[in-house]
């Protein structure tokens, strides 16, 4: 039977243009996590926040298990949504920059502009990659094509009058209605 429910992940790997995207953003992830682990202070200096650097090397290390996670996974729409919280938790880290002086201000509002930008193509993905998957909403199955009858409604047809009511099913004798010649039908 024909199945039109759709799928995002193919045998092997998925064509789909939301499944590349994802596998990019699974590199963009491993080269910002690296960047955030090896140099945290030119990262900090960028985004306009100051004495985060413990901060910046621990999102490095989420963005580099995220980055491996989705290039890993059959499925990688929970892991962008991963991206999605983590672009959350950066966005709040780097509005204290906006908040600190007015020397950063600028570095730090470009920042979250930019922050804002990456939000939104990771939420687009997100959403792409589930809409291409069957799920409640999505899922439609194809049962015209069934009878209901396992061998077939030809095999059925008919195949009430062959039944024999075992005696232990018919009206009890007592019960049967009486015909007009005075006795029992």
């Amino acid at each position: 039977m024909h199945d039109v429910v759709r799928r995002s992940a193919l045998p092997g790997r998925s064509q789909s243009s939301h499944d590349k995207m994802a596998r990019g953003l699974g590199y963009f992830s491993l080269a910002l996590g690296i960047a955030e682990l090896v140099a945290p202070g030119a990262i900090c200096r960028a985004a306009g926040v100051k004495g985060l650097e413990t901060v910046v090397r621990g999102y490095g290390a989420r963005e580099i298990a995220t980055g491996i996670a989705i290039l890993g996974s059959h499925d990688p729409e929970p892991w962008i949504w991963t991206r999605v919280a983590g672009d959350l938790a950066d966005i709040a880290t780097v509005a204290t920059g906006v908040q600190q002086d007015n020397q950063s201000k600028g570095r730090s509002t470009l920042a979250l502009a930019t922050l804002a930008a990456v939000t939104l193509i990771d939420l687009a993905c997100a959403n792409g990659l589930n809409a291409e998957k069957g799920n409640r909403k999505t899922a439609i199955r194809d049962y015209s094509r069934r009878s209901g009858f396992p061998k077939g409604l030809q095999a059925a047809s008919g195949a009430a009058r062959d039944f024999q009511i075992p005696d232990d099913m018919r009206t009890p004798e007592l019960l049967r209605p009486w015909d007009r010649g005075g006795g029992k039908a």
